[in-house]
């Protein structure tokens, strides 16, 4: 009987473990899935300029950066780290915001929501290439697939190639480096730790993004309405800073290959809340393209996970 009791209690432990780590991984791709509504939100009105709200949500969240590490006495990153940091920032905490502020000025979030469903694969292929992987011919075709079907929702959505709009090439560059920071970033936080490479990334880059604020203050003085400032908070505060702390934290307790799928949630969730929130009309063309995108991204993700 004890020994039976004792094999319920091992099993017990890396079960509750498994749904921590998901349930962890879940909160911060919730967190994560308000930013393209949000962002939207936030400079459809042209109240504020898209310069201000991608770099100005990169300054507020520098600061909770810069609080939590001096708070916690987080070690300097050292040699070759610097640069691995600058590669996460330039992607994740410039590129990024900037190209999707710019991009749904004009474009709705929905649309961004299906063309940003690529991320997941893209951010697998660039980890690929980041630590010389040898995945399954299956990954290269999801991969192959997912960006052709991602392409193709844009160019239906615009009406044909030549009437492609600008807003896509932003989103898929956002694609391409926030990509390639996340990447680098899961790399580097194996030695330096999981939340304080996405504080350290903030930190660097901060000095670049406080010089951006204050000219796009300057060139365009930021007003808005309650809602407005509610969701550039959001997008400092939570999207930047606090939905990387459970995010990581989901990876960190693991399993990883299992959390890390969590992530293909996030575009649902971000069509779903620009629906509800926005109003904007979510077309079979959304639907379809958007399930298209996800499921070749979870295709490409478990392939690699094999490989």
């Amino acid at each position: 009987m004890k020994h039976n009791d004792t094999a319920t209690i091992k099993i017990a432990k890396p079960l509750l473990r498994s749904r921590a780590g998901l349930w962890w991984g879940l909160l911060g791709v919730t967190a994560f899935s308000f930013t393209v509504p949000f962002t939207r939100v936030a400079v459809q009105n042209g109240h504020m300029s898209a310069l201000f709200v991608g770099s100005g949500r990169a300054v507020i969240a520098a600061a909770l950066a810069g609080l939590a590490l001096s708070m916690t006495r987080q070690k300097l990153p050292q040699g070759k780290q610097w640069r691995q940091v600058a590669v996460v920032a330039a992607g994740a905490v410039v590129g990024f915001p900037l190209l999707t502020s710019f991009a749904l000025t004009t474009a709705p979030a929905s649309h961004g929501a299906v063309v940003m469903a690529l991320l997941p694969a893209m951010t697998a292929v660039c980890a690929v290439v980041r630590t010389s992987e040898r995945p399954t011919g299956s990954f290269g075709v999801a991969v192959t697939a997912g960006a052709i079907a991602a392409v193709s929702f844009a160019v239906v959505q615009s009406g044909g190639i030549g009437a492609l709009q600008i807003s896509d090439l932003l989103l898929f560059a956002a694609v391409i480096v926030c990509a390639i920071g996340y990447a680098e970033g899961g790399v580097l936080s194996r030695t330096l730790g999981s939340w304080q490479t996405i504080s350290w990334a903030l930190v660097v880059a901060s000095p670049l993004m406080i010089l951006l604020t204050g000219l796009a203050m300057v060139q365009h003085p930021p007003t808005g309405t309650r809602s407005e400032w509610a969701a550039f908070a959001y997008l400092g505060v939570v999207s930047m800073f606090l939905g990387f702390f459970a995010w990581y934290r989901g990876l960190a307790i693991g399993p990883m290959a299992p959390v890390s799928q969590v992530q293909l949630s996030q575009p649902v969730m971000s069509i779903l809340w620009a629906g509800l929130l926005l109003g904007e009309h979510i077309g079979w063309q959304t639907v379809i393209g958007g399930a298209v995108v996800i499921a070749c991204a979870l295709l490409a993700v478990r392939a690699r996970v094999r490989g």
